[in-house]
């Protein structure tokens, strides 16, 4: 059996490949290209990146990648990506053609939180919920460290349910690009704090904390309201999954007084009379992509 893994994330400018022994998931290689934008182009620059760690490693690796879409499991083809030339593509089975061997496409936010189940803030855990908080959002659920993806492989899409219990002054709720209204994207995205802080067209919570620290009054504000949405979005997941703990990833995962402040908003929205669940920070980063990626192919398995 190969001992190693490969994983890739297929962001939308860079494409990132590491090995992973199968042993102990200890990382033997990272490589990181430019997306080339294009289809065909991409299918090949992944083809080249696999042979390149194959033979660089002398083997031959099972391979998964993460992208910011998903695989219609009626057709097999990407939806729902932000790369929209990815969208209707056989993106799994020309891989498959091209390197020579399965390759195993799963959603980029699934393969953070498989990623942060098996070696990292999730680790030991049964029930893992892992949300990635950036410019945009997603999410994914792992049990007994096994993806669950559900019927229409859209478990975990945390950005695309409604903020709840609303409050009178967050109406009327905002329109949301996937076509509903008041989807938590729009409320708890890092571009939403940013903009709640600084107002439209800004995009970067970097400096919120500070400011706030310093007496900024548009920033307690924006902190306070985004501290309570998130608690009444984590109690809604807490009261319907009761996940053992909820691994935040993304830029706003950097906000370090999220950790100490929404769990002590939960209980308020749980309906257990004790809320107990951990609210923490990614351990891996930005290599939970590329490590995700590698999970999706467990440690007895081995690519045909």
């Amino acid at each position: 059996m190969t001992d190693y893994r490969i994983g890739i994330d297929f962001g939308g400018t860079k494409i990132e490949i590491a090995a992973l022994a199968r042993a102990d998931g200890h990382e033997i290689i990272r490589r990181r290209i430019a997306n080339p934008g294009h289809y065909d182009g991409a299918v090949l620059a992944i083809r080249d990146l696999v042979a390149g760690v194959d033979a660089e490693l002398g083997g031959q690796g099972t391979v998964g990648i993460g992208i910011p879409g998903s695989i219609s499991p009626d057709t097999g083809v990407i939806k729902n990506a932000n790369a929209t030339w990815l969208n209707n593509q056989p993106f799994g089975r020309d891989l498959t053609a091209s390197v020579g061997r399965e390759v195993r496409v799963e959603n980029d936010a699934n393969c953070f939180a498989l990623s942060e189940a098996v070696d990292g803030a999730g680790a030991g855990r049964s029930v893992v919920l892992g949300v990635i908080i950036g410019t945009g959002m997603g999410g994914g659920i792992i049990v007994d460290g096994k993806l669950l993806a559900g019927a229409h492989h859209i478990a975990g899409e945390w950005g695309h349910i409604p903020l709840p219990w609303p409050r009178i002054e967050e109406m009327p709720l905002p329109k949301c690009f996937c076509g509903n209204e008041g989807c938590l994207e729009r409320y708890l995205s890092g571009s939403a704090l940013a903009q709640d802080w600084q107002g439209p067209g800004h995009r970067s919570t970097a400096g919120i904390e500070a400011a706030a620290e310093a007496g900024d009054i548009t920033a307690i504000g924006a902190l306070d309201r985004y501290m309570d949405r998130l608690a009444r979005a984590c109690a809604m997941a807490i009261n319907f999954l009761d996940p053992d703990v909820i691994v935040l990833g993304g830029g706003v995962s950097n906000v370090q007084s999220i950790y100490e402040r929404v769990p002590l908003l939960m209980p308020r929205y749980v309906i257990t009379p004790r809320c107990n669940t951990p609210i923490v920070r990614n351990v891996h980063g930005d290599s939970s992509g590329v490590r995700g990626a590698a999970w999706l192919w467990s440690h007895d398995e081995q690519s045909a």
